[in-house]
């Protein structure tokens, strides 16, 4: 078989043990579909889309009810933006636990970190553009918890909110922001991350001498379950957003202060379990950076996983990294169900 442009994207062969879907989880390629899927529907929505406080909510509400397929369109964007959350985490996980951030993939881990950082941000800032009444725990305390920063606070909450107070400015720039700031870096680091995986050797497995197994797949075989997995995606996708439609509420009237019924985004609900334990800066900006700074440090500050345990789920030799790993979700996760408790 004569191989064609995708074929070309990947290596003649990789390893057949480290190819199966029990050891990458598919978790890479699945975040690159569910990406290349928000940009899609992205783009069509921009077509109905008004950025302003008066017109946003109401155009949301056209395209989900009014334009031809559009609350498809919608549910599936949606939805592709809280999976690719869950399967990026899936992704790090699986990266951290089976120690394939070792020289020379430590640059690759760091760019799949500030990818999953983005899709953070992308959520947040497409979460903000409803400009209803659902969003309004995210439009002032998250924009005000910028405040709390020592020194630039101040500086930094009026060049995110283009004011005083979250208004007209602030949704012109949270646009800008997600169609042409963050999408666009994300993109230029998607790709970056990708061809990183080729350059850096592809799936990280043990150096030839020290392997068990030599099995090894080709391009065609691979690309053959990256199709499947694709078709499996795409089903799920419009299964969930036929079944489960995306949230939509009233249309802001006015800014005000917020209600006790008033909720942070899924992806910040640990957040705001935090907040009510007293300083917002310690709990909304401290502590999630030091989870940052853990996480990134991982490939530079501890214990490299052994050459010999490359390529099976959790080496021994790199247990701090798992468990450092492991407070962190196991305390977002706890954090985010007594918050979804209240």
């Amino acid at each position: 078989m004569r191989p064609n442009f995708f074929h070309h994207l990947h290596p003649p062969t990789v390893p057949a043990e480290q190819s199966r879907w029990r050891y990458t989880l598919g978790a890479g390629g699945t975040a690159i579909f569910l990406m290349l899927m928000l940009i899609l529907t992205g783009a069509l929505e921009m077509f109905y889309y008004i950025p302003t406080p008066e017109n946003a909510a109401r155009s949301v509400q056209t395209i989900t009810y009014l334009v031809p397929f559009g609350g498809l369109v919608r549910n599936l964007h949606y939805w592709s933006a809280q999976l690719l959350l869950v399967v990026s985490a899936v992704h790090l996980v699986r990266i951290v636990f089976t120690g394939a951030y070792t020289p020379p993939r430590r640059f690759n881990y760091l760019l799949g970190l500030a990818l999953f950082l983005l899709a953070i941000l992308l959520d947040f800032t497409g979460y903000i553009l409803r400009w209803d009444t659902g969003i309004q725990w995210a439009l002032v305390v998250g924009t005000n918890l910028v405040k709390t920063i020592p020194l630039v606070g101040a500086t930094l909450y009026t060049a995110l909110t283009g004011s005083v107070e979250p208004g007209p400015a602030t949704l012109i720039r949270f646009y800008a922001w997600h169609i042409f700031g963050l999408t666009l870096i994300a993109m230029i680091l998607m790709i970056w991350h990708a061809f990183r995986v080729r350059r850096d050797g592809g799936i990280a497995v043990p150096p030839p001498g020290l392997r068990t197994v030599s099995d090894r797949i080709s391009r065609f075989e691979l690309v053959r379950r990256e199709t499947l997995a694709m078709i499996f995606t795409a089903s799920a996708l419009i299964l969930l957003s036929s079944l489960a439609p995306a949230p939509i509420a009233p249309p802001i009237t006015e800014i005000s202060a917020i209600s006790g019924e008033v909720s942070a985004p899924w992806f910040f609900l640990w957040v705001q379990q935090m907040l009510k334990w007293g300083d917002p800066f310690l709990w909304g900006v401290l502590v999630p950076l030091i989870f940052l700074a853990l996480l990134a440090i991982i490939p530079y500050g501890f214990p490299q996983p052994d050459p010999s345990e490359l390529g099976r789920w959790c080496p021994q030799s790199n247990r701090l990294a798992q468990i450092t790993l492991g407070v962190i979700a196991l305390a977002v996760i706890v954090l985010t169900l007594l918050a979804n408790a209240r």
